[in-house]
């Protein structure tokens, strides 16, 4: 293939879904409808958390920042999307898409560190109770988070350089719905090996290591449980951690599929669904997953509504 004439094109086409024009039009549906559910959904769990003080703990500092990533997330992605998927026109912008893999990167890599950074909030909220207060003080939450986004965004700006630094073949024809770093590395027209083994290595630090840390706090969380006697008090902190594990499952899950498995032509249809999943999908769940299990949530959500708590 040729290569191009210039390192900076006017722009990429995201063929995404545009063999099967059918399912573009129930997509264009379905993920404005979840969408919407998206934004507000977690802009309530936002405001839920900073309007009750009852919720004024760790644990919905961290949900409030997960809601806000979310939001961020979906809207990188998902408006282009559905401008793609209205017409027969799949263009975005080489600033555009630049912009979009530097964002969504960052903000993917900071979901990986917060949620770990929650199950290490659950580890000591269940394994160390009487000393939850001191360890998890206002300034170490302050700077958990603030590790969680710094840490995903500079990986994702050393990615994103890596990425357009590479010399592109001139059809710029990327076979994704959004600027996707597997999707962008197959245009180029050089050998990518360095560039595959430095995600690869990106996916350890980001996907691999936070994931085994979140199971070994859940193994200590599950020790601790079986210790306690009282099948209210079991089931009350198991109501605690439940929610984030379910998060855990359907984040990490997909992200695995995405990046971890064998290169076909399949799999890369396979994979957009997957990709799908996560970056459009997933975030909707979570307001659900939090308010669905979490007592303390639906309390505050009917208090912001004006409805009687004890209805």
């Amino acid at each position: 293939m040729k290569r191009t004439n210039s390192s900076n094109p006017a722009g990429f086409i995201l063929l995404g879904f545009s063999e099967q024009p059918r399912l573009e039009t129930v997509l264009l549906v379905a993920v404005s409808i979840i969408y919407v559910l998206t934004l507000v959904g977690n802009t309530a769990i936002i405001l839920v958390s900073y309007l009750n003080p009852k919720l004024h703990t760790p644990m919905y500092f961290f949900l409030s920042n997960l809601s806000f990533l979310d939001l961020c997330f979906t809207t990188s992605i998902v408006p282009q999307m559905l401008v793609n998927l209205r017409g027969p026109e799949k263009t975005i912008s080489y600033t555009g898409c630049v912009l979009q893999l530097y964002v969504a990167l960052g903000l993917g890599s900071t979901e990986c560190i917060l949620l770990t950074v929650m199950a290490y909030d659950r580890f000591n909220a269940i394994c160390r109770p009487l000393h939850y207060g001191v360890i998890m003080h206002p300034r170490l939450l302050r700077q958990l988070a603030a590790v969680a986004w710094s840490s995903g965004f500079v990986e994702s700006t050393l990615q994103t350089i890596l990425v357009f630094q590479l010399p592109l073949c001139s059809h710029h024809r990327v076979d994704d719905f959004m600027c996707e770093e597997p999707a962008l590395i197959k245009i180029a027209c050089v050998n990518t090996t360095f560039l595959e083994n430095e995600l690869s290595l990106a996916i350890v630090l980001y996907v691999v290591i936070p994931l085994g840390l979140i199971l070994v706090s859940y193994g200590c969380i599950a020790r601790s449980l079986l210790r306690i006697r009282s099948a209210e008090g079991r089931r009350k902190a198991f109501g605690t951690c439940g929610s984030h594990l379910l998060v855990v499952v359907l984040f990490f899950g997909t992200i695995i599929s995405v990046y971890i498995q064998p290169k076909s032509k399949y799999t890369q249809n396979h994979s957009k669904f997957l990709t799908l999943f996560y970056t459009v999908v997933t975030p909707s769940l979570n307001p659900l997953i939090y308010t669905l299990r979490n007592k303390e949530v639906k309390w505050a959500l009917r208090r912001l509504l004006w409805r009687d708590p004890h209805q």
